[in-house]
């Protein structure tokens, strides 16, 4: 009898010293950094499991049964997401494991210019290295406003919100297409329900217009109520618009930077010298200021304004005096 204590007390202790042995090991393993110091890819399907192994095999973990200790007591950990993360050599395999569970993955970004033009979009998002690339824009034109057909417009141009947009491994250029999209409709929405009275647009898409149009003729923030308090007592008396960024938008992509006297004769669709109103879409993107300017313009009684070679325009009440100021400020320079 004593006999058989004696060896249930050798086993115990030996099954106890084996476990101490077993867990200070496995302790060591989940304090250990992996030494990961480099960016970290993991692929749509691949399993915790099988990162362990590749972990095992790469020499980062020492004793893969301390790695599958840990999947049994923290099921939790098996659930990585696919993406690209950042790893630093101090993490251990549990930080990497709960960042790649937590989604915790590197974020890219594109930004789209405000006064970017349709072509100057897709060419943007084009040399982004980061996106999946799924539009053609070397096709013909009229093919690429195809693939773009979830805009509900027969042309593109100036229906994504211009800013800067984060995405993730795997996104494409037409998701970002379509957050685009989707951000300017709510911003002109919201925009839409607190615009001035009386003025003349009879729905958001023509005030959409008329933003693209003030995006365009100027750089100066503070400038945009004004010029958009010109070209609406314009539009209410009946008045060419006469903007010139209408011209060149109707000559892309093959404008040479200068405005001809038949250019501004050119009956294109988009020319306001020619045609009177709003041209029929917009002639490039925009953000929030420009489209507030064009539903809230600046009261006053200008009615013509002229670059001045600094960026900003001085404003005129009369042809006469508008005239003077051509002269004074495009003739001469």
């Amino acid at each position: 009898m004593k006999k058989i204590l004696l060896f249930i007390l050798v086993v115990l202790m030996a099954f106890a010293g084996a476990t101490a042995f077993l867990w200070n090991g496995y302790k060591d393993f989940v304090n250990k950094p992996l030494g990961l110091s480099q960016e970290l890819s993991v692929e749509k399907g691949q399993s915790a499991f099988g990162l362990g192994q590749k972990w095992h095999e790469q020499g980062l973990i020492d004793n893969f049964y301390y790695y599958q200790i840990l999947m049994r007591l923290d099921p939790d950990l098996r659930h990585i997401k696919a993406g690209d993360y950042e790893i630093t050599p101090d993490m251990t395999a549990v930080d990497v494991l709960k960042k790649l569970v937590a989604g915790d993955v590197i974020s890219y970004q594109v930004t789209l210019v405000e006064g970017a033009n349709i072509y100057e979009l897709l060419a943007a998002l084009a040399k982004n290295e980061d996106l999946v690339h799924t539009i053609d824009s070397k096709q013909d034109f009229e093919r690429v406003w195809q693939q773009l057909s979830f805009t509900g417009k027969e042309y593109p141009e100036g229906l994504f919100f211009a800013d800067t947009y984060q995405f993730t491994k795997g996104d494409t250029d037409l998701d970002i297409l379509k957050r685009a999209h989707k951000r300017l409709n709510k911003v002109l929405d919201e925009e839409w329900a607190s615009r001035a009275e009386d003025l003349p647009y009879e729905q958001p898409y023509q005030a959409l217009i008329m933003a693209s149009i003030i995006e365009k003729e100027t750089a100066v923030p503070s400038e945009r109520a004004q010029i958009s308090g010109v070209f609406v007592r314009r539009l209410k008396r009946g008045m060419l618009l006469q903007t010139d960024p209408t011209i060149i938008y109707g000559l892309l992509p093959d404008f040479d930077g200068n405005i001809r006297r038949r250019d501004i004769r050119n009956p294109h669709q988009w020319n306001t010298y020619v045609h009177k109103g709003l041209p029929p879409t917009p002639i490039a993107i925009v953000g929030r200021d420009a489209i507030h300017a064009a539903l809230h313009p600046a009261p006053g009684d200008t009615l013509y304004f002229v670059a001045k070679g600094d960026g900003s325009h001085h404003f005129s009440k009369s042809l006469a005096e508008h005239n003077r100021a051509v002269r004074k400020y495009q003739l001469k320079r």
